[in-house]
């Protein structure tokens, strides 16, 4: 019995984890702040995502998601895994 509670509870925790990875969507790296960008973003914490809010206001709004590899701490691999979350879109209509 006590094998079948740990699994079961294993189980449980892997569900509830993995509601946790889906809860955050997609966010528009022209407009997002540093806290929305570093729990969207998969491997961009606090630092990361604080540079590339500051790389945002120096020069202009991203134009692509690949324009995240120039911000410091930014590499194409993180660019990669998060493709699917990164939205841009300009933070002023045109």
């Amino acid at each position: 019995m006590n094998t079948f509670a740990l699994v079961i509870k294993s189980l449980l925790l892997s569900l509830a984890l993995s509601f946790s990875a889906f809860a955050a969507g997609p966010v528009n790296i022209n407009t997002a702040d540093a806290a929305a960008l570093s729990a969207s973003l998969n491997g961009v914490g606090p630092a990361k995502a604080q540079a590339i809010v500051e790389y945002r206001q120096a020069n202009g709004p991203f134009k692509s998601a690949d324009q995240l590899a120039k911000v410091k701490g930014i590499g194409l691999a993180t660019v990669e895994k998060n493709r699917d979350l990164i939205l841009v879109a300009n933070a002023k209509p045109e």
